[in-house]
């Protein structure tokens, strides 16, 4: 299995990637994610027995491709293309690529919106609790400080308060930063649940 574009195992490493400029090829207004095979199996993992349309993808296709979407803005029209030798382009599972790979992203979009149902869920529980304590602690502090102004009341009263705002942190975590890169990869698998897919015939040079 061949990336047309850049190696998805130096992308970090890739000056164009921090740029956002990687050369991907473009047919009327349209990037192409590419990718060259020499037969259809290698596109999944080959120890699921599942039927082929519900198989799981290989792992390092499904890098290559969700990393390539991530480099473009959401909006931009896009469009996987495989190129594949002509004896396995006019095979029926070259036909079937596009409906498993949309079948593949459509269950992984799937459990992410659990996931992110479950962290929403776990943050409401967490926020419930660490508030519940934060007032607790804050109490508590009020006490102290009526019965013992002196410097162990002190102690006591301010490490109520830290306890507090620290039984917060697990709420506050998933509200402010959590949530979002569930929410991103949602948008993500998404888009690939509906991109156009396309395979050609491999080229002497190596593409169509």
């Amino acid at each position: 299995m061949t990336w047309v574009n850049v190696p998805h195992e130096d992308r970090r490493d890739h000056p164009a990637v921090e740029e956002r400029t990687i050369h991907y090829k473009s047919e009327d207004g349209i990037s192409l994610i590419e990718i060259s095979l020499e037969s259809v199996d290698q596109l999944f993992n080959s120890l699921d027995p599942a039927p082929f349309r519900q198989k799981d993808l290989d792992k390092q296709a499904e890098d290559y491709i969700v990393g390539a979407i991530e480099d473009f803005p959401v909006r931009a029209p896009l469009k996987i293309v495989f190129h594949l030798p002509q004896s396995v382009l006019n095979s029926s599972a070259s036909g079937a690529i596009p409906d498993a790979l949309h079948h593949y992203f459509a269950y992984s979009l799937e459990s992410e919106r659990r996931k992110l149902r479950s962290e929403m869920r776990e943050g409401r529980v967490s926020l419930a609790i660490g508030l519940s304590f934060l007032f607790a602690c804050m109490a508590l502090r009020q006490l102290i400080i009526a019965w013992d102004a002196g410097t162990l009341g002190h102690i006591a009263a301010e490490g109520l308060l830290i306890a507090g705002w620290v039984a917060m942190w697990r709420p506050l975590d998933t509200f402010l930063y959590g949530w979002w890169p569930i929410r991103r990869r949602c948008g993500v698998y998404g888009k690939l649940t509906t991109i156009p897919v396309e395979t050609r015939e491999t080229s002497v040079g190596g593409t169509s």
